[in-house]
């Protein structure tokens, strides 16, 4: 499948539009992406705090089996919102994926720091839902100190697992499995991590603004995305020693495969002044 574009005179061809995985997430006008982001953001803080509050009032007092209520309800509700915003935005709704998807070349270094802020502000957005829809202060800092060494060594190993399913699944040709498979992981690594696996640098700094059962205190935020920024460059060099056939065309397409509508793709191509050919939807 070849591309013609209408660019190179200005620099050369877009490095994200190098193949066909890297032409859809980069063509997809980027404030529907940053839409996708914030509101599936939002939605992840709203299912991790409130199911957390849930938790709380259905079984005072019994922490394993709050923490097995709230790790269900995270799983089905990450598989879900993947499913919901992903085929627009790619589903990251974490930092650490985008940066280390621009690093592989999937997604621009613009478009990774643009996530950024929706990605925070969908998941502070989410946490001041969450406590609303359980009749408590929209904000309340949360007083939940979790920084220990112990926490920050969970932190590292939750992020690296996290980034590495995602990438290994997009390197064997099987993105439209991580719903699932990242849904699955971060269920399990409640239970297998100290820290409950956060792995997310904006839903740390959300869960801030939820004094509940899955808030953290201000304090311990810092340690907490130091780790997951550390754990995720370690999966870049795990990702670079076990896979190191990968393109940007598969990272093109984590977390789930993602693409232009018809509309924009013929819009855009007019624009560009070429043709592109993309693989049948």
């Amino acid at each position: 499948m070849k591309r013609t574009d209408g660019n190179r005179g200005s620099g050369g061809p877009i490095p994200s539009m190098r193949a066909r995985g890297g032409t859809a997430v980069n063509r997809t006008v980027l404030w529907r992406r940053l839409l996708a982001e914030l509101l599936g953001s939002a939605f992840l803080a709203a299912v991790v705090i409130g199911s957390g509050i849930a938790a709380q009032r259905l079984s005072p007092g019994e922490t394993g089996l709050e923490l097995l209520e709230n790790a269900a309800a995270t799983a089905a509700g990450l598989f879900a919102i993947i499913l919901m915003f992903g085929p627009v935005s790619g589903g990251h709704f974490n930092p650490v994926v985008s940066f280390v998807d621009a690093a592989f070349g999937g997604l621009s270094w613009r478009d990774a720091t643009w996530y950024l802020p929706a990605q925070v502000a969908g998941c502070v957005g989410g946490a001041v839902v969450a406590n609303l829809m359980f009749a408590l202060p929209a904000v309340s800092i949360s007083a939940k100190h979790r920084a220990s060494p112990a926490h920050f060594l969970s932190e590292i190993v939750a992020t690296l697992g996290l980034i590495v399913v995602i990438f290994a699944l997009a390197r064997s040709g099987r993105s439209r499995s991580a719903a699932a498979a990242v849904g699955a992981y971060i269920g399990a690594a409640y239970f297998f991590t100290s820290s409950t696996s956060f792995a997310n640098p904006a839903i740390t700094i959300g869960r801030m603004f939820s004094d509940t059962f899955a808030g953290i205190a201000p304090s311990s935020v810092p340690p907490f995305i130091a780790a997951q920024i550390l754990g995720g460059a370690l999966a870049v060099l795990v990702i670079w020693a076990l896979y190191p056939r990968l393109t940007p065309a598969d990272a093109a397409d984590i977390v789930v495969p993602h693409h232009a509508d018809p509309a924009e793709r013929a819009g855009l191509a007019a624009g560009d002044g070429g043709s592109v050919s993309h693989p049948p939807q």
